[in-house]
This record gives structure tokens, C-alpha cells and sequence, in this order.
């Protein structure tokens, strides 16, 4: 949150600026795209921090602050658009007690009514779906559309016809014109089965292709309401029947004539007329009956079928909602008071310790399987030593657990450290193949030494090398890797991938391998002989050593076999310095990494790619594996034919989706401009190209005032290129 009291006016207007191009692209991400990328409770404190500055400064409240705007622009939909009668608004937010007090005491001061006069509500819980509106003449449905921008809508009237719950008509009493507004949501459990049918489906398809399946490849829904919108937002409404959907109403929009006087009583006739509404829809006369319906839906939320995020409070009186009215884009008579990450409290039963890639020992937490947001956790990250450390956690501890933004289990409180038992002991010696584990200097990650001896460690590595940033070999997932290394056909590192070919007939004689997948997988290996030298590099997964460090070696080496010598020579240059009689070991340290980033003289690349190339090639397993590898594959040297170019010279990041080529293939358009193309974002870039759900790194590129662009605006620097 920004620091009211220290910001300039300037710095004020700035970040306002900021805040409003940031929740505005957030909101097209969840109501456009069905695609957040950060959580509820991230995005009301971008919200928030936003009122106080806009409170703090009223003059410097902008044309398209966030307070103006409702959900996002359907411009980019392919479905029909629908322009609203009636404005579909959105919400203020309350997050504690105090904030609905002063909610009804500000309708109280509005409204200028006497001190005991009472201000009656309605309650019931907000349904985390997609907003819907259905436009009803003559008793018939004629029209539904989604909420969009709040004017302007998609029309999605076929694909309701589907939904159970929503009605085709309205029996006889309901007024001629008459348009009922809600939420269409999917139920957890109808979720978790759609999944299920996805996945299943997938598999099938791949069989009757005679292909491997590898469920890693299966897209899903990663929640209902992602589930619900994707449903409902479908050109073909048969994809839409085939989909679980559900409907409950909240209020209405354009209506000829109402059936009562009350937010209640139109409620309750709009049940009457077939059309579901909340079973927890209640009446309250005060502030403390609004509260304690909140904490009765809070403690049965997990419970519920559907997936809820808060509680929605409104006037009842008709005439006094009129009275109040609206604000730039919510009603000054309802407010959603939104619920905490959703905790609950488990048995820690165990903790195991993974070892991944670069051989880091990630500490995972084994629970009493429990409910938390409609999700049963049984597991949960721990990070790394210093975090069991700061919680004190040990096997048979009673701990708090939450999903981090309703998504990401993480462990929040040990309710019993104080108890009398010892302390757990974080290995030091890897679990997969019994070698030392150690930290280096100033990182907390521990870290198993045996490198590509180590069994977890080398399937990992399979995995980084055929993926699809390194040698991108089609058809090698992750459960094809393990079922080969298992049956030892992987045993001795990559360069087996390319002696695969020697099993064939086995393979053919395998569960899910048939003639046309076997052959479909060799002649994808088979297509990698010659691979890029960068890629090849990259794929070995040698520490610090990333996709953009490849590059920036082979750049200047050319050759792959030129990457070994330079590590000679820098194990050469390590082994004989020598420490003088009065240089500590701190000293001796900085004097070894300047030799080494001076010895290898190119840009970008430090000490610590100099000790990771070192400490590979001085292993003698790591030198076979690379011996062996170059015996099967013949990497062309490396060329970077530079254009002239307006990003010449320049540092670049690529962030979220792009959708006219890969990530690959705009790195190296970026190099072939001249230009760098970096992994993340610092004081050094120069230029931001953002995709849809691009994420942190537009946020800090924001917060350095670094050029952002889209990719149609890179498309347009590449063709201008000399």
C-alpha cells in the first residue's frame, strides 16, 4: 500500500496512472479472458490502494480511474454483442465488520433518517460465476447476455437454452418486459467430474490416433468459474449443452412493472416464477443481523456446492435504493463484504523432501487430507530449511492451512510448536541418492551435490532437455521419460534419446504404443541431430546456465566444443590461484569471481556462470555424458545474422501469451535486431513486450517506468527492421 503521508502530488499522479492501466488489465484477464493471474484478495488491494489515493488526492482522479469502469471490453469476443438497456453494475467491497457499519451508517446519513428508524437488508452469499442477464417480453425469453464493460455485452442466448435452470418462459403474472439478472456457475463437484470427462476424453482421442498419451498435455479448467465462463462463452452451443451449468439470480434490470416494494419480495417472486435464487437469501432489520448471517455463511462455506467469495449486502426498500442511487459504476445501496483466504485447520503428518532439476531439496508437507475453498489438500510446499525453521513445524503438528488466493495451498500457522518434541532435522545428505547435500554461501536452498548420478535428478534433467525452451522433441513427456529410464533404455543420459531407435520393436510391444506414434517419436528425434547449439546448451541444465546465458556464450564461442575449453581453462585458472598469507576467505572469493567474469570477457556473464561451467566439466560423469552427447549430435556453429534495427543495443523482455509465435522464435528476432532478449525485468531493460496474462513483470516494469508494448508493436519494429 502506497505511503499516503511521504507521496508527492507527482508521485501520487503517477501511481494513479499506473493503478488505473493495471486493474483495467486485470479485469479484461478475468471478465474478458476467464484467465486471472493474480488472486481476488491482490486485486481488491490494488482496488483499495487506489480509493485512498483517489480520497487523498480528489483533484487528480483520472477519466478512466477504476471507480468508472465496470468488467472489461468484449471488443476481442467472437461472439455477437448486446448493448444494455440498463447498466450492469458492479459492487463496492467491504472486508471487515467495520467497513458494513459504516456502509449502513453512511445509507442512514444519505437518506437523513432519524436515529432509531431502521435500515432493513437483504443477505445472501456472492456466487464466484459469470454475470448473466436474461430479457424476457411477453413472458419469453428472447435475449441473454453476459455482463461485459456493463453497457455492452455477449449474446449467449442459444447457449442458455441449455441451462436447467433458467426458464424458456415466465408463467402468466410476471410483468410483460422483465429481465433477470445472475450468475451462471458450475458446481464443484460437476467440475472436478468435467475435468475428469476432459482428461478422459484426451486419452481416447490419442489411442484412436494410435499416439502416447501424456496427461501433461491435457488442458483443463483450472476452476469452476474459469469452467463456467469458458462454457457459456462457446460459439457452438452444443459444446455449452454438454457442460454442467447452473444459474441462481441476484436482483433485475429493465422491468415494465414490479411484483413488490422490496428487494426481498421481488426475490421472492422471481423464485415463484421458476427461477432459482440463493437458498441463503434472508431478510435482516440491522448491521448485526448482516454480521451474523456473514459468519454463519464463512463457517459453512466449504461445505457448499458451489464456489462463493463473499456476502452481498442490499436495501430492501425499492423507493429508498432510487433515493441513494448510484456512483460512477456501483449503487450506493449494496456493497459485497468479500471473505479472507479461506483457512482450515489439519494434521501435518509427514515431510518429504523432493529433489528437482539442479538437484534442489524442496521440503513437502504431507497432511490429513482437508476441505479448504472446496478443495481437498493433502499437500503442501514447505520451500525450503529456514521456512520449517521460521514455523517450527514437525510430523504430528496442528497447523492452519489456506489456498493462497483460493488457488495455491500454503501453510499459514503451527497451532502446537510450543509442544515438547524435538525439532525437525532437515537432511543433509539427498534421500534419492545418498549424496551430501549442502547450501551455498548465501542462499538457503540446500542442494544435492551428485549432479546427473543422482537418479531424481536425471530424470529431471531428461525432462528439461527434450522440453520444449531446449530440444522441444515431441512425444517425450514426462511419463514417457520415467517409463523409458525405468526400463533402463535412458540410463546413461540424453545422448541415449538418440539411440531409442535400437528399441523399437520392444517399444512397439508396449501398452498405448502403436506403429504410428513409435515412428512419429523417432522421426522427432531423429529431426533434432542438428540441433540449435544454444538450445543444446541450455538443455543440459549446467546452473545459472539459462536459455538467454546459452545464447550470450555461443554468441561469442560459436562453437559447442568451444564451451569446454572455456571451462578448462576457467578450473585451470581456479586451481592456480592461490590465497596470500593475510587475504581472508571473503577476499580470496571476490579475487577468484573477477578472474573468472574477466577471463570469460562477455557481457552479461559473471562469476557464477564462470564456477557453474567449472564445477560441470570437472565432474567426470558430467564430462562423459558430454562426450557422449556430441557423439550422436552434430550442432551447427552458432550464427546470429544482426539487422539494423530501433532496438539495437537494447535489453527486451517477453511476457504472457504470445499468439503469432513463440517465445523462442521472438527471442531470437530480438537478437537477430541486435538486440538482448532477457528473462526478467531490471533497471537494465529497455523495452517490455506484453502478451495477454502477462503478469509480474509488467507490474515491475510499471513500477521502473519501462516502455511497454504490445506484440502487434514488436510485428511492426521486426518488418520496419533493415
Amino acid at each position: 500500500m502506497t505511503d499516503l503521508l511521504n507521496l508527492s502530488e507527482a508521485d501520487a499522479a503517477n501511481r494513479l496512472m499506473r493503478l488505473a492501466r493495471e486493474i483495467a488489465r486485470h479485469n479484461a484477464l478475468y471478465h474478458a479472458e476467464d484467465q486471472p493471474e493474480i488472486t481476488d484478495a491482490a486485486f481488491d488491494a490494488l482496488v483499495r490502494e487506489n480509493n485512498a489515493l483517489e480520497a487523498a488526492f480528489p483533484h487528480l482522479i483520472r477519466a478512466d480511474s477504476p471507480n468508472k469502469v465496470v468488467g472489461a471490453s468484449v471488443a476481442a469476443s467472437a461472439l455477437a454483442k448486446v448493448r444494455h438497456e440498463k447498466r450492469m453494475m458492479s459492487l463496492d467491497n467491504a472486508f471487515a465488520a467495520e467497513d458494513v457499519e459504516e456502509f449502513v451508517a453512511r445509507v442512514r446519513r444519505y437518506l437523513n433518517l432519524a436515529e432509531g428508524e431502521a435500515v432493513a437488508m437483504t443477505a445472501e452469499d456472492k456466487i464466484d460465476g459469470l454475470s448473466l442477464s436474461i430479457r424476457y417480453e411477453d413472458r419469453k425469453l428472447v435475449r441473454a447476455a453476459t455482463r461485459g464493460d456493463g453497457e455492452i455485452g455477449e449474446d449467449v442466448t442459444p447457449n442458455v437454452s441449455h441451462i436447467a435452470d433458467i426458464p424458456q418462459s415466465l408463467p402468466q403474472d410476471a410483468p410483460d418486459i422483465f429481465e433477470v439478472r445472475g450468475e451462471v456457475y458450475m458446481e464443484k463437484a460437476a467440475f472436478l467430474a468435467l475435468n475428469a470427462r476432459l482428461m478422459n476424453e484426451a486419452q481416447a482421442a490419442a489411442e484412436a490416433r494410435g499416439e502416447a498419451f501424456d496427461p501433461d498435455n491435457v488442458r483443463q479448467f483450472a476452476n469452476p468459474r474459469n469452467a463456467a465462463a469458458g462454457s457459456l462463452r462457446q460459439k457452438d452451443a452444443s459444446v455449452t449443452a454438454s457442460r454442467p451449468l447452473r444459474f441462481l439470480a441476484h436482483g433485475w434490470g429493465v422491468a415494465s412493472s414490479l411484483p413488490a416494494d422490496t428487494q426481498y419480495g421481488v426475490m421472492r417472486a422471481i423464485e415463484r416464477w421458476g427461477v432459482p435464487v440463493s437458498p441463503r437469501l434472508v431478510h435482516a432489520s440491522d448491521s448485526a443481523g448482516l454480521l451474523a448471517h456473514y459468519k454463519a455463511i464463512e463457517t459453512t462455506r466449504a461445505d457448499l456446492p458451489y464456489d462463493i467469495d463473499g456476502v452481498v449486502y442490499k436495501v430492501d426498500r425499492l423507493d429508498w435504493q432510487e433515493r441513494l442511487g448510484f456512483v460512477a459504476k456501483a449503487p450506493r445501496w449494496a456493497i459485497a463484504h468479500k471473505f479472507p483466504a479461506e483457512q482450515a485447520e489439519t494434521t501435518l503428518l509427514g515431510i518429504d523432501i523432493q529433489v528437482g532439476r539442479t538437484g534442489k531439496l524442496t521440503p513437502v508437507g504431507r497432511l490429513k487430507p482437508v476441505t479448504v475453498g472446496g478443495v481437498v489438500v493433502q499437500n503442501v510446499t514447505l520451500h525450503n530449511r529456514d521456512e520449517i525453521g521460521r514455523l517450527g513445524v514437525r510430523p504430528g503438528d496442528r497447523v492452519i492451512v489456506q489456498r493462497a488466493g483460493d488457488v495455491i495451498p500454503q501453510l499459514v500457522d503451527n497451532l502446537t510448536r510450543d509442544e515438547e518434541r524435538p525439532a525437525y532435522v532437515f537432511p543433509d545428505h539427498c534421500p534419492e541418492c545418498h549424496s551430501e547435500a549442502v547450501a551455498e554461501e548465501g542462499e538457503v536452498d540446500v542442494r544435492c551435490t551428485a549432479g546427473l548420478i543422482c537418479p531424481a535428478q536425471r530424470i529431471e534433467r531428461l525432462n528439461h532437455f527434450v522440453s520444449r525452451a531446449a530440444m522441444d522433441i515431441d512425444g517425450l513427456g514426462d511419463k514417457t521419460i520415467r517409463e523409458f529410464f525405468e526400463l533402463g533404455w535412458l540410463e546413461h543420459g540424453p545422448a541415449d534419446i538418440f539411440r531409442l531407435k535400437q528399441h523399437k520393436d520392444e517399444l512397439l510391444g508396449r501398452e498405448g504404443w502403436k506403429e504410428k506414434s513409435v515412428d512419429n517419436l523417432l522421426n522427432a528425434i531423429e529431426s533434432r541431430r542438428q540441433p540449435d547449439a544454444a538450445r543444446l546448451l541450455f538443455g543440459l541444465g549446467i546452473r545459472h546456465v539459462g536459455a538467454v546465458t546459452a545464447r550470450d556464450l555461443l554468441k561469442k564461442l560459436a562453437r559447442i566444443e568451444d564451451v569446454a575449453e572455456l571451462a578448462d581453462e576457467l578450473i585451470a585458472l581456479r586451481a592456480g590461484m592461490e590465497r596470500g598469507a593475510e587475504e581472508d576467505e571473503d577476499r580470496f572469493r571476490k579475487r577468484i569471481d573477477a578472474a573468472l567474469a574477466a577471463h570469460i570477457a562477455i557481457e552479461n556473464i559473471g562469476s557464477a556462470v564462470g564456477h557453474a561451467l567449472a564445477d560441470f566439466f570437472h565432474e567426470d560423469h558430467n564430462r562423459a555424458i558430454w562426450d557422449d552427447l556430441l557423439s550422436e549430435v552434430s550442432p551447427p556453429p552458432y550464427v546470429v545474422e544482426v539487422k539494423a534495427s530501433a532496438v539495437s543495443g537494447k535489453t527486451i523482455v517477453f511476457t504472457g501469451k504470445l499468439e503469432t509465435m513463440s517465445r523462442d522464435e521472438a527471442k531470437a528476432q530480438a537478437e537477430a535486431l541486435g538486440a538482448r532478449a532477457a528473462g526478467s525485468v531490471s533497471a537494465a531493460t529497455d523495452l517490455v513486450v506484453a502478451g495477454p496474462g502477462a503478469g509480474s513483470k509488467l507490474k515491475k516494469a510499471a513500477e521502473l517506468g519501462i516502455e511497454v508494448i504490445d506484440e502487434a508493436a514488436w510485428a511492426e519494429i521486426v518488418k520496419g527492421a533493415g
